[in-house]
């Protein structure tokens, strides 16, 4: 920077803290020919805002981002002008300042600059999804209940309401296979008979739970030096528990002797034969307050099932962008190598039975091969998972 420019930016800056706005934007104007510098055209564009004149400070801030696309104040300032002018697409462009919005805690000004920007993007998007929904309404009139809501999901993750979701399994990833958070009950018939025996299924767990001889053990256990981390809290902790029937493809005696009626139920499913691997039955056991952190499952070959059975209020179960709360009674089937979490909130234990299945994209050859590769693998999969 030559010295000449500097003490013109030097007198542009006093000019500004004197709030002699016409003065600064006139010495950052000229500053700003020898060569486009990102503050001293954010400053001259502040200088045309305090000034009314919205639309010339705007190309000030045009400038400033030809030469910082992603710059949040930048950003910031453009929406802000924009909305103050009345363009109809100022909620859009606040949708861009704050998904540049840096990590931590902004200036108190600024975060109230913020929040309005953030009720003019939510009324932007209200209206826009409103209009789409119009738009489409016919069309999803004539969907089922699955295909309505991969339209509806279409839309939400056009409007950047949502976003997609991938299965990302820690160890085995078999491609080729559709990616589903929840998948449609239509693919499991056997859900209805599944839901139709929770009292039994009920009555069972009460029971191994009063068992002398019952096994309770933590979820997730793994050894402290492995190269794992989404677990981390819950490694072997109390806080998630297990009872397992059917434990990496082995019968857990202890406790499957006291559930006939559900390890028969068990029987009719499509579990995935792995040696050391699956199948795979347990009763889930969060305690009060526990959180489960967002991770994934090891094999996207198989899917998971839940089936609650104790549900206190409150409770919820997250897998990408879907999140749902457990009913009692109420089965579904999920990718557990889609990012998922959970939380019991309440002051009462909840209890969930939980197994696997085969993904039903797979053909009879294809499950062979997941299956010898997976059993060829010591401990291919990872213990109380």
């Amino acid at each position: 920077m030559t010295a000449a420019r500097a003490a013109i930016l030097a007198e542009a800056d006093r000019a500004l803290a004197a709030q002699d706005f016409a003065r600064a934007a006139s010495l950052f104007e000229e500053a700003a020919k020898d060569g486009d510098d990102l503050s001293v055209l954010l400053r001259l564009a502040g200088a045309h805002r305090a000034l009314g004149r919205p639309r010339v400070a705007l190309d000030a801030v045009h400038r400033a981002l030809a030469l910082a696309p992603l710059d949040f104040t930048a950003l910031m300032l453009r929406a802000n002008l924009l909305e103050r002018i009345g363009e109809p697409n100022a909620g859009e462009a606040w949708g861009h300042a704050i998904a540049q919005k840096p990590d931590g805690t902004l200036p108190p000004q600024l975060a109230a600059v913020l929040a309005e920007g953030e009720r003019c993007h939510a009324a932007w998007l209200d209206a826009k999804e409103a209009g789409l929904a119009t738009a489409m309404a016919d069309i999803e009139a004539r969907a089922d209940a699955d295909e309505a809501a991969r339209i509806a999901r279409f839309r939400s993750n056009a409007l950047r309401r949502t976003r997609p979701y991938h299965s990302e399994p820690t160890h085995f990833h078999f491609p080729g296979l559709r990616e589903r958070e929840f998948h449609p009950r239509a693919l499991f018939p056997w859900l209805e008979t599944i839901e139709a025996a929770t009292n039994t299924i009920a009555a069972e767990l009460e029971a191994v739970m009063t068992a002398e001889r019952a096994e309770l053990v933590p979820y997730v256990q793994y050894a402290a030096h492995q190269p794992l981390d989404q677990w981390r809290g819950l490694n072997h902790n109390p806080d998630w528990t297990a009872i397992h029937l059917l434990r990496s493809g082995r019968r857990i005696e202890a406790n499957a002797r006291h559930c006939p009626r559900t390890m028969a139920l068990l029987e009719g499913l499509d579990q995935p034969a792995i040696p050391g691997a699956s199948p795979n039955a347990m009763f889930s056991l969060l305690a009060p307050g526990t959180a489960i952190p967002p991770h994934v499952g090891y094999n996207n070959a198989r899917l998971v099932c839940h089936l609650p059975l104790v549900v206190p209020e409150g409770c919820w179960f997250r897998v990408g962008a879907e999140t749902r709360n457990w009913r009692r009674g109420e089965a579904f089937v999920f990718d557990d190598t889609i990012e998922h979490e959970a939380l019991n909130p309440s002051e009462q234990l909840r209890v969930v039975f939980i197994f696997d299945v085969w993904h039903p994209d797979l053909l009879p050859v294809e499950r062979e091969a997941v299956a010898a590769l997976i059993g060829s693998e010591a401990g291919g999969a990872p213990e109380g998972l």
